[in-house]
């Protein structure tokens, strides 16, 4: 992790900051139905079946009407477009969504919370790499 990675997870680990990334960046009347109040860190470190450690990320929680919210930090100073940055982060999902089922965070018949993955880019150009998988998936 680079020095300006360590300085990104500082910052998005006061909840003010977040609560102020998605008043000013997220677009959408759902934002407005995040109680801030609620927001908390979940972990900052994932450990997949194969034993690579995800220590760079911040994961937070915050009630979004009825339910908790996780929201995904992906803290890498990302200066470069990675076309397959939606692949990474659906990875990363997983792994969150296996840590919360191993946890009995997620019970018997629970279904799994929305997980909303956020990459930080602090690029010269524009981002051009696909925003959901199914752009890189090849048609049948």
């Amino acid at each position: 992790m680079t020095s300006h990675d360590q300085s990104y997870k500082k910052l998005f680990k006061h909840p003010e900051l977040v609560r102020d990334l998605f008043n000013g960046f997220i677009e959408g009347e759902w934002v407005q139905d995040l109680d801030f109040s609620t927001l908390e860190v979940v972990s900052d470190s994932y450990v997949s079946d194969d034993l690579r450690d995800r220590e760079d990320d911040i994961i937070w929680r915050v009630r979004f009407k009825d339910n908790w919210l996780y929201v995904y930090l992906l803290i890498e100073f990302q200066s470069t477009v990675d076309r397959y940055m939606a692949v990474r982060l659906i990875t990363y999902v997983g792994l969150l969504y296996q840590d919360l089922i191993a946890s009995k965070e997620i019970k018997g018949r629970d279904k799994l919370p929305p997980v909303f993955p956020l990459v930080l880019y602090n690029g010269s150009s524009r981002w051009t790499a696909p925003l959901r998988i199914r752009e890189l998936i090849a048609d049948v």
